[in-house]
C-alpha cells in the first residue's frame, strides 16, 4: 500500500467510498476497495467507521443531507411564506430530478443504499418534513395559510408531492409535461393551504 501524508478522516473516507461505489456498484465495492482507492488499510477505515453497514449509512447520510442544506437556505430565505414554499417543494424536485438524470448509475447505487439505510431516509424525511413544517407555520402566524396544525399540513404536502421526489418515481421526472403537472399540484396545495 502506498503511504499517504494526508490525515485520513471522515470525510476522505466518504469521498473515497462514493467514487468507490460510483466505479464498482453497491454489490461489489468493498471496504478494502475504500481503503485501497485511499492508499491505506482497510482497518484503518474500520478505525472511522466499525462496520461496512456503518460506513454505508454514513455515505447514504452524507448524500441525504446534500438536499437538507440547499433547502435549510429557502426555509429562512426572503419571501413570502407561499414563495418559499413553491420554491422549496420546487428546489426538492429539481435536486431529485438533477441527481437521477445527470448520473443515473450513482443514483441507482443511492437507492439500493436507501432502502438498506432506514434510519438515514427517516432521519432525511424528518428533517424535510420539518422544513416545510418552519414555512407553513410562518404562513400561519401571517395568515397566509389557514391551517391549525402546520406539521400535520407539512406531512401532507410532503405525502401529495411524493411524485415528485421519492426516488420510486424517478423514471417519471424526464417525462414530458411532468414539470406543468408538478406546477398543478402545487398550485392545488397552496389554494388548499390559503
Amino acid at each position: 500500500m502506498a503511504a499517504t501524508t494526508e490525515t485520513l478522516t471522515a470525510e476522505r473516507i466518504l469521498e473515497a467510498t462514493e467514487e468507490v461505489l460510483r466505479r464498482h456498484g453497491p454489490a461489489k465495492a468493498t471496504v478494502v476497495d475504500v481503503a485501497r482507492a485511499l492508499g491505506v488499510s482497510h482497518g484503518s477505515v474500520y478505525r472511522h467507521f466499525r462496520t461496512k453497514a456503518a460506513l454505508r449509512e454514513a455515505v447514504t447520510k452524507r448524500w441525504l443531507d446534500r438536499t437538507s442544506l440547499r433547502l435549510a437556505g429557502i426555509v429562512t430565505g426572503d419571501g413570502t411564506p407561499e414563495e418559499r414554499l413553491r420554491s422549496w417543494l420546487a428546489a426538492l424536485f429539481e435536486a431529485k430530478r438533477h441527481k437521477a438524470g445527470d448520473d443515473p448509475e450513482l443514483f441507482a447505487t443511492y437507492s439500493v443504499l436507501a432502502d438498506e439505510n432506514g434510519t438515514a431516509v427517516g432521519e432525511h424525511i424528518a428533517d424535510l418534513t420539518a422544513q416545510l413544517t418552519r414555512i407553513i407555520e410562518a404562513g400561519a402566524g401571517s395568515g397566509a395559510f389557514r391551517v391549525s396544525d402546520p406539521a400535520a399540513a407539512a406531512r401532507a404536502v410532503f405525502q401529495a408531492t411524493g411524485r415528485f421526489h421519492d426516488p420510486c418515481y424517478a423514471r417519471e421526472w424526464q417525462r414530458p409535461g411532468v414539470e406543468e403537472e408538478f406546477r398543478a399540484v402545487v398550485d392545488l396545495l397552496v389554494r388548499g393551504l390559503s
